[in-house]
Formats: C-alpha cells, structure tokens, sequence
C-alpha cells in the first residue's frame, strides 16, 4: 500500500465532519485524485501555506490548517512563556472558518489569540501585530489566486513575513505533529470565555488609518482629481476608501459589483491588478465618468494596480512604472518640504527596474536592492532602525506591484500605496498641468527608457526532461559569451553572497545596459528570466526587449 492510500485511509477513519466524510467517499476508487491529494504534505515556507481548498494532507483544509496551527504554537511556546498571536482574514470561501480554526487551536496550546471580527487587508494584519506586540500573526489569504485557492501567511513580531529560519524552524514542528492525534482545540465560545481568545478593538482600524494619514502632503489639494476604485470584491473598500476620504479625495467612485465580497469573484475570475483584465469592469465603468484614476486592490489589499487616463483611453501601468513615480514623486516632495535626510535610502528588489537607481541618485539618495519577497525589504527597514536611521527609509517596492512609504507596518500596503498615488496624481495636476502617464513620459526622457519583462516558462512545456537545476548550472558554469547578439559583461551569483543576499539567483550583466536575471522555482518546475534593459526611445526599448527575449527563449528551445 502506498504512502497516499494510508494517508486516504487515515483520513477515512479520523475525518469528524460529513462533508469532509463525502468528499473522500467520492474519489475512494480515484488512485490520481488519491495520489495527489494524499502523496505528500503540503508545503510550508516563507510565505506558509497556499493550495486548493480540497480534502487531502496536500491541500488546504480545517485540518491542514489545525497541523499547521498546532505546529506554529509549539514553536512559539518553546519560544516564549506566555505567547500571543494576531489573527485576520479575507474575503474568500472558509477564510474567516480556518481563522477561527487557527484561534481555536492557538487556545487549546494556551496561547492567547487577537481575532479581527471581520475581513481586514493583510497589512492591516501586520500592523495588530506591531500594536498589539504578538509573537506572530497569522493571516488567512490566498492574496490574488482564484477563488478554489487559499492559504495561511505566517508573520513574526516585528510584523513582516517569516523568513527562512523561522519557516524552517515551525515547519519541523508541523511535521512531528500527527493532525489527528495530536491537535489540540477547543470550540471559539469556549476560548473567548475563558480570555484566551480576544476579538481585536475597532480603534485599531481608525489608528493604522492614522498611521497612513501621517505621510499625508497636506498642501496637495485632492479635490482636483477624480477617481475609480475597485476593490475586485476583496478586503480593500472600507479600508481605501476611509484613507482616500479622510485624505480629501471628494470625487471618489466605486465599481459597484466589485464593492463588496465575493468569495467566488464572479465577475473576476482572476483578482490580479497586475493584469489588464482585472479591471474589465472598471473600465466599463470608466465609459461614463472622465476619471484621472483607476485604482484596483487584490483581494487582500496588499498590492495596488493603477490606470491612468491618457487622452481618450487608460493606460494600466506596470508595477514597476509604479515603483517609479512613487519614488520620484516622494523624493521630489521631501526635498520641495527640505524634509529628504542626507543619507535617505529606497529599497528595492533585485528584479525591479534599474530607473530607480537613477532617479535616487539624482536626489542623492541611496538604493539598496533586495531579493525578492518583501521580507526582504522589512529586514532593511529593520536594519536602519538597529542603525538610529529609521528617518532614512523613504520608500520600498517590489515589480509584483507591492508598495511601502513608512515602517507602521512591514509589508506591501495597498491601502497607503492608493493614497500615495492618488496625491502624485494631484500635484502633477495641479503644478505642471500634467497626468501620471505624462509624467512618465517626462520621466523617461529625462533618464532614459527603462524597459522590463518578467518571462514565466514552465519547462514542463519546453522540454520536460530538463530540470530548473540543470538550467540555473548551464548560465552559471558554460563559457556563454553571448546571450543572441548581445555580449555578457559580468555574472553575479548570488549564490556566493552570504545573510539574506545568498539565493539560487543568477544576475547575468550584458553590454548596452542591458540585464538579465534567472530564478527557478524552489517548489514547481519552472524558472523566470527577469529581462531589464535602458535604450535611447520608446521604440528602442520596445526593439530590444522584444530581442532580448527572443534570445532567453532560443536558449530554451535548444537544450
């Protein structure tokens, strides 16, 4: 008998709940649904779990979701005599059901829990954990995955995700945990009862908005701007447009069948505002107003997608030409107050564009650039506290569309990242007469076309006896001169790098500004080539990123 049909039988026999009970009935005589379900624990890293909500120890459940739980509270009581925890949730089916799991469990183990009484945005969850000083925080979310999806982001003290060493370190616990014999749980009545189990105050929602308020440019009037905000049926509304209209916006609509939540996200299937399609219904919306903005949140309001209007049309702009006008707009208005410190710092992942390094230099500011995961960004933010620099920190983004201006909380925050916008929005406006795509365009001429793409290829598709492994030892270790017509200048390896640089990354330098940067998957066979290049014009930037991709594919196609 194989490891996945004991693992199915043990679920037949120990499984409490009929619906769980008729599920496994249902695939009893499916070896694959089996195999795949049963073969193997789901995984837990950095960002915890994340999987199909399914019966099965590989996917997300009332019991995987119990191990995990039971497996983090040992960790934090052999940590800490008397541990805490801070609990949130999204919009998704079993979200709030698996959070109140999670608190159960917690007070079983006695260690007391902070539960939100409703859906919250992720950064909102880092922030209870800073105010409230837990010792972790838990947030049930699958972030911008389809509705079938879900998963549990673990967060430690300081309020940014786990790292590695922490994620290793529970990750032992959960798997010495039997999730049958050994989980322990009470019911909620019983664990708020007794004290253990606490539902957060609202005051904290009116102070984390205060928080944001606080990089607020109060000379910048927002009434001048007019603005469309969808919150693709998640966590955001409450949360963006309380800190869009505290901040003055008065001009502030709604896409109406996105306001609310939508565990099935009916009308996007897909809840990424990195993508164009996101915001379909935003744009139908957009026909009958003459909007200066579109703002999108993904379902757990950590990452912030933005349309901007440009003549007739909107144009969606990348997460890094984000990353751009936020940080020109934020530097440029801290030298205009003569509030910019000597040595101000932006942090970056390694992936994002290069065009920041420019415009930081400009201001004479320095750029520190990270691996990517905003943990990694938390950790600098971290690093100049411990320093006495924590006015030094201006800004932190990632190219995946994830902002932060200010160290309140130590993630990604769409919520203070659609203020921010918004308020570059209206001082372009208002001072130069000038959208954000203008502005961009004057941006561009000004230090050059940056141009990024991000190329996701799944070697299942390409060839399949290849292996990431076996790509990532052919761009370090083969004499490449060139990678098509372009000659290769450096390569850093990032697996030479000690502390939180060292990774399985490979950064290959070419001539003419040009950058590549190779990334496999630790979990899934696929690998990413993260593409940066600086020409001349639009129209070169778009000639060579279109070459240098066609490059990174042959190279592909032949092994």
């Amino acid at each position: 008998m194989s490891s996945a049909e004991k693992n199915f039988n043990s679920w037949i026999e120990n499984v409490s709940d009929e619906v769980t009970k008729n599920e496994l009935i249902l695939i009893k005589n499916n070896k694959n649904e089996i195999e795949d379900r049963f073969g193997e624990d789901i995984k837990f890293g950095t960002a915890g779990l994340r999987g199909l909500m399914e019966a099965g120890n590989n996917r997300i459940n009332i019991y995987t979701v119990r191990k995990a739980t039971q497996g983090l509270a040992n960790y934090l009581l052999e940590k800490h005599k008397t541990p805490s925890v801070a609990i949130s949730y999204d919009c998704r089916r079993n979200s709030k059901k698996f959070a109140e799991e999670v608190a159960c469990v917690m007070a079983a183990n006695g260690v007391k829990s902070y539960i939100t009484k409703e859906l919250t945005p992720t950064p909102f969850l880092s922030y209870l954990v800073r105010s409230l000083k837990t010792d972790a925080g838990i947030m049930i979310t699958a972030s911008h995955n389809t509705a079938e999806y879900n998963g549990y982001k673990c967060y430690g003290n300081d309020g940014a995700q786990m790292n590695e060493e922490f994620a290793s370190r529970v990750y032992e616990y959960i798997q010495k945990a039997d999730m049958f014999k050994d989980v322990k749980r009470i019911e909620l009545s019983e664990g708020i009862a007794d004290g253990v189990i606490s539902f957060t105050d609202d005051s904290l929602k009116k102070d984390y908005i205060n928080e944001i308020l606080k990089y607020r440019r109060e000379t910048v009037s927002l009434g001048n701007i007019k603005v469309l905000y969808t919150p693709l049926n998640g966590t955001g509304n409450k949360f963006v447009r309380k800190a869009l209209e505290a901040a003055g916006i008065k001009n502030l609509s709604v896409v109406k069948v996105q306001e609310n939540p939508d565990e099935n996200f009916t009308t996007c299937p897909y809840p990424n505002p990195e993508n164009i399609s996101a915001f379909n219904e935003a744009l139908k919306t957009a026909k009958t107003g003459n909007f200066d903005l579109i703002l999108a949140t993904d379902p757990d309001a950590d990452r912030l997608g933005v349309c901007v209007r440009s003549g007739d049309e909107y144009k969606l702009l990348s997460g890094n030409e984000i990353g751009i006008l936020l940080t020109n707009y934020i530097l440029e208005r801290r030298k205009n107050y003569k509030t910019l410190p000597k040595n101000g710092v932006i942090v970056k992942t390694i992936v994002s564009t290069m065009m920041a390094e420019e415009i930081a230099k400009s201001y004479g500011c320095e750029v520190r650039n990270v691996l990517t995961g905003f943990k990694n960004i938390a950790h600098e933010i971290a690093d100049l506290e411990s320093s006495n620099r924590a006015d030094d920190y201006l800004f932190g983004f990632e190219e995946s569309n994830g902002y932060l201006c200010g160290s309140y909380v130590r993630d990604k925050d769409a919520v203070s990242a659609s203020l921010i916008v918004c308020e570059a929005a209206a001082y372009y406006k208002e001072k130069f007469g000038k959208n954000l795509a203008e502005i961009l365009e004057k941006l561009y001429s000004k230090y050059g076309y940056f141009g990024e793409k991000t190329l996701s290829y799944n070697l299942k598709e390409i060839s399949p006896e290849i292996s990431t492994g076996y790509i990532m030892h052919y761009f370090r270790n083969k004499s490449l001169d060139s990678i098509g017509n372009y000659n290769i200048k450096n390569k850093k390896d990032y697996l030479n790098f000690k502390g939180t640089l060292k990774s399985d990354v490979l950064e290959i330098e070419l001539e003419n500004s040009m950058k590549i940067i190779v990334r496999p998957s630790g979990t899934e066979p696929k690998i990413k080539f993260y593409v940066m290049i600086k020409s001349s014009s639009a129209l070169e930037r778009e000639k060579a990123i279109n070459s240098l991709v066609n490059a990174v594919y042959k190279v592909l196609k032949n092994f």
